[in-house]
């Protein structure tokens, strides 16, 4: 039996300066069951990417059964509007893949460009219930749940039955994610936890790292900027670190986060966007209005003193974290991909 191609467009951009994205890791999971997967577009260059994404659709547009289409809120989602143009134009199937947490806020603001992209799809791939949610009172009944995913056997799950003030923060430097909360909370609580360490994972995207660092230096702030790491590499970090850190203004279902509860670190994180219905707030970690860097603190320290509460937080958290396994997650997969 041939197998069914699949054509999958986003930002193939692997480098120091990117973490790894839901292309990488779903291209070769997609692999794995059997189809034939074309990925685009790895130019650098915007204009370029957006020709080479429209170019790579046309150029397989007879012989693939679906593209999926990595859609974000930001200037990406002009990516989407263009390759969702030319799938309409040659009849072909495509499947929206919704990751920006800001989306709900897009449909509004290009709500002409919303309604063609969206409604011309096959489905919409949403991986939180939040924006399922949030497609569905906007009039878009063309909505799939399908969680982002992880293999949960790479994750082996560390008790921390004496917690120590070591947190770990794993992301994009970028504004929308605020990174600079963690490190003002680091500034308050040095006074009482003299031992504290902050260590921060992930590459620059806007200039973010630099403002970080200097404001690191000019506080005197004991924290560690690693650059990008590898999945693998990153699991070895947080080893050695007891509380993990979600500062971000809009959020979906971060897979950082869902890592995170699956290596059995106590997640603080924001209440926005997707993240409520990722956690539970005091059943799977603590959520705390953005950009509070007082309830970032208070929350800290309320683990710190409260080891028994953050490993309750921490075994909840993995119990969720199993349910993104591939394992199960393939399955939902493979029923949308079906002719």
């Amino acid at each position: 039996m041939k197998k069914r191609k699949i054509v999958y467009v986003g930002n193939n951009l692997r480098g120091e300066k990117t973490n790894v994205t839901t292309i990488e890791t779903l291209s070769e999971q997609l692999r794995g069951l059997g189809y034939e997967v074309v990925t685009t577009s790895s130019k650098k260059q915007k204009a370029l990417r957006m020709l080479d994404m429209l170019f790579t659709v046309f150029k397989h547009r007879k012989s693939t059964s679906t593209v999926l289409i990595d859609t974000y809120s930001t200037q990406n989602f002009y990516y989407a509007v263009g390759v969702g143009n030319v799938c309409r134009l040659f009849n072909i199937p495509y499947v929206p893949i919704l990751h920006g947490g800001n989306l709900p806020q897009r449909l509004q603001k290009s709500k002409a460009l919303s309604y063609k992209l969206f409604k011309g799809a096959k489905t919409n791939v949403a991986p939180s219930a939040y924006l399922q949610q949030e497609f569905l009172s906007q009039g878009y009944n063309n909505i799939t749940y399908i969680p982002n995913t992880i293999k949960i056997e790479d994750y082996p799950f560390l008790e921390r039955k004496n917690l120590t003030p070591r947190l770990l923060w794993v992301r994009s430097f970028a504004e929308i994610y605020n990174p600079l909360m963690a490190l003002k909370a680091l500034a308050q609580l040095k006074p009482d936890f003299p031992e504290i360490e902050l260590c921060m994972i992930g590459p620059d995207k806007d200039g973010s790292l630099e403002k970080c660092k200097t404001y690191a230096k000019e506080n005197n702030l004991p924290v560690k900027f690693t650059g990008r790491l590898t999945k693998e590499a990153w699991r070895e970090v947080a080893k050695e670190y007891d509380i993990f850190l979600n500062t971000t203004h809009f959020d979906n279902t971060p897979v950082s986060v869902i890592e995170a509860m699956a290596l059995g670190l106590p997640v603080i994180s924001t209440h926005v966007g997707g993240i409520p219905y990722l956690i539970e707030d005091d059943k799977e970690g603590k959520l705390i209005p953005p950009d509070n860097v007082e309830a970032l603190t208070t929350c800290i320290k309320e683990l710190l003193k409260a080891p028994d509460l953050a490993l309750r937080l921490a075994n909840n958290a993995r119990v969720k974290a199993e349910g993104f396994d591939w394992k199960k997650v393939k399955l939902e997969w493979t029923e949308l991909l079906k002719e």
